[in-house]
């Protein structure tokens, strides 16, 4: 209980963080409102089925996961095709779900799938709750990894 005459305050919020890491020349650790001023937001309507609820339908906002991981500088050669699509993202999220993407998928040369790592879902921030990996091709939501804490970027080991 406060004293009669002295300010309350609420207790702070603490912020999500993620790691970047792997074969990249600068790790980084992120909270959600780094990746919402750092980055250009995108935004996302998706309607995607979930295994446990049926369909969703959400408004997501955020980076491209491509720009964030860039950002990075991974171990590649951006003049050589070939030798970004050897790389890999690995996303995993507080819940301990993983998964996996080929760069080619994200990267504008191949695939070019706007793939977000999400600081708003539904005009509310995610400070707290962590980012989320976004994946609007995806008609299954298997791959929307909530409360991100790592992605790691990196070739596939026996491809060095």
């Amino acid at each position: 209980m406060s004293r009669l005459g002295a300010p309350h305050r609420a207790p702070a919020t603490q912020l999500a963080s993620l790691a970047v890491l792997g074969d990249v020349g600068r790790p980084a650790t992120l909270t959600v409102p780094d990746l919402r001023d750092g980055w250009k937001q995108h935004r996302a309507e998706v309607v995607f089925d979930c295994a446990t609820s049926g369909p969703q339908r959400h408004v997501f906002e955020g980076p491209l996961l491509r720009e964030v991981a860039l950002a990075s500088h991974p171990l590649f050669d951006t003049r050589r095709r070939k030798d970004r699509s050897r790389f890999a993202l690995v996303v995993s999220g507080g819940d301990g779900h993983h998964t996996v993407l080929a760069w080619a998928e994200i990267d504008a040369d191949f695939g070019d799938a706007p793939v977000l790592l999400a600081t708003r879902l539904d005009d509310e921030d995610l400070d707290a709750a962590g980012s989320q990996l976004v994946v609007p091709v995806d008609r299954c939501g298997a791959r929307y990894i909530s409360a991100i804490t790592r992605v790691w970027v990196g070739a596939w080991p026996g491809a060095r």
